[in-house]
């Protein structure tokens, strides 16, 4: 498996992204707020199960890249170093006005399930967020395959994000009342969480490995 190192950079990176209030924690806020508890752990439920749609597209993909074009591998982890700065730099820049919730029709709790089942398996930010994200943290000089690495940190990134909505579904109304209380809170987490991720995106951009 790769180095500590390596692996400490992948947790503080995966909480990150995880836990900074962001698409995805408002997302599951919406749907508890228009279905109920109930509702938002289906939505939390589906989501975990699309994202191992991309989980497993990564693995596959990256995977073949590696064993036939692994110039191609190097150029896509490059380039997925560089979408880390992006992402961080984005979080920074991000306008903190009011929170705004997504417009959530109040059905069945179970419809829940299927809608962001649906929601997470199209959309190509998450395709291109594992393409970019699982190749940092894989080191091909490890005694485990690349394919069995980039399965099992993917693994835990999406774990990792489901266990960030499960938390927004218990206290989704607090959180919400606290970010839309407190803007200055919400700009030290980006800051603190955007200037993290352009560190370890120049990192790895720099990395040779």
């Amino acid at each position: 498996m790769p180095s500590l190192e390596l692996l400490v950079a992948f947790a503080v990176a995966t909480l990150i992204f995880a836990y900074v209030p962001g698409p995805g924690i408002l997302y599951t806020a919406a749907q508890t707020l228009a279905r109920g508890r109930r509702g938002g752990f289906m939505a939390a439920f589906g989501i975990h199960c699309g994202g191992y749609v991309h989980v497993l597209g990564a693995t596959l993909g990256l995977s073949v890249l590696l064993r036939h074009v692994p110039e191609l591998y190097v150029a896509v982890k490059t380039a997925g170093a560089l979408y880390l700065v992006w992402l961080g730099v984005t979080m920074i820049r991000s306008k903190l006005d009011a929170v705004v919730l997504p417009s959530i029709a109040p059905r069945r709790a179970s419809r829940a399930f299927l809608d962001s089942v649906a929601v997470e398996v199209l959309n190509p930010k998450t395709a291109l967020f594992f393409l970019a994200f699982l190749p940092q943290f894989a080191d091909p000089g490890a005694a485990a395959p690349v394919s069995l690495q980039l399965l099992i940190l993917g693994t835990v990134v999406n774990i990792t994000f489901s266990s960030a909505d499960i938390v927004t579904v218990y206290l989704a109304s607090a959180l919400l009342g606290r970010l839309r209380r407190s803007a200055t809170a919400q700009r030290f987490m980006r800051w603190v969480g955007g200037s993290v991720l352009i560190g370890l995106g120049a990192h790895m951009a720099a990395s040779r490995n």
